[in-house]
């Protein structure tokens, strides 16, 4: 493979509408990339992650990935885990998968049932949860342009992680999170100082049923439509508040402000910091009317 021109795939995740969820690319074969060619490569898609293969043992359904944004190399992408699993599921049939990322080994089931999309579940590393320091919080209300009182007291401001971490902010009503405007370059600052990957902005419509907006400035994106491994982080935080539904399922529905509306489905358990976060993901035959994330 010429480390100039790789064969690149384009998924949207989280949706069974290449017009929805968060377009993903996906390399299959990038044996003979650098870093510097893989991050080219991302550049050129755009997208807010492109995949890489860097390692396959297909008989052993194992295989190792890298993620880039079109700015840095990032430890975990869970849209663009599920891409990549399913674009591997449509070619060496469903089943069991295993990843090797830089944040440790995904472990993945693949299932297609008749006249459906391919359905790719990841199980993520153990999650954690710490309450948000008033620091933290103070610089990210002032970068979003909230308030305190903006914000849903029976769930406080926490930093989770799921592979990367995330400030997650809850507001209390569903007019605040569709009216996010915020500054770019002070958010991501604040985000580069603390080390977090995206906001897990959210709004509680019911126990099972959270809507989420998720702003990535570090990736050079204004907004991610749907974040898988924000959403394995949220169900650790839900599991460390004690706030998960009594089934420990629930559903994260994203991008429905950017008009790329995603739905993510996630199951914790009080007994397992792992959390299994499932979608759909479908090619993008015209990559050209898909942009993906928002961008800056």
């Amino acid at each position: 493979m010429s480390q100039t021109h790789p064969e690149i795939l384009r998924y949207t995740a989280f949706s069974t509408d290449s017009a929805g969820g968060n377009p993903a690319g996906i390399v299959l074969d990038a044996t003979a990339l650098d870093d510097a060619a893989m991050l080219a490569a991302a550049a050129e898609v755009g997208y807010s992650e492109t995949a890489f293969v860097t390692a396959a043992d297909q008989a052993a359904r194992r295989f190792r990935l890298r993620y880039f944004s079109p700015l840095a190399e990032v430890a975990f992408c869970g849209h663009a885990t599920v891409a990549t699993a399913v674009a591997l599921a449509e070619r060496i049939g469903p089943g069991p998968l295993v990843f090797d990322t830089p944040v440790g080994e995904i472990a993945l089931d693949t299932s297609v049932a008749p006249g459906h999309s391919v359905t790719a579940t990841l199980t993520s590393v153990p999650t954690r949860s710490r309450p948000a320091g008033e620091a933290e919080v103070h610089a990210s209300l002032a970068a979003l342009h909230w308030s305190p009182e903006d914000l849903d007291p029976a769930l406080p401001p926490h930093v989770a992680f799921g592979g990367n971490e995330h400030l997650v902010l809850a507001v209390a009503t569903r007019e605040r999170l569709a009216a996010l405007d915020y500054d770019f370059d002070a958010l991501a600052e604040v985000m580069r100082l603390h080390g977090w990957t995206t906001l897990q902005l959210v709004w509680r419509e019911a126990p099972e049923l959270f809507h989420a907006r998720d702003p990535f400035p570090i990736g050079g994106v204004v907004e991610d439509p749907a974040t898988g491994a924000a959403a394995a982080a949220f169900g650790g935080y839900l599991r460390v508040l004690g706030a998960l539904p009594p089934s420990g399922a629930f559903t994260i529905r994203q991008g429905e402000d950017l008009g790329r509306p995603s739905l993510l489905r996630v199951e914790a358990s009080p007994k397992d910091p792992r959390v299994r976060v499932s979608g759909q993901a479908v090619a993008i035959v015209d990559a050209s009317a898909s942009t993906g994330a928002e961008e800056a």
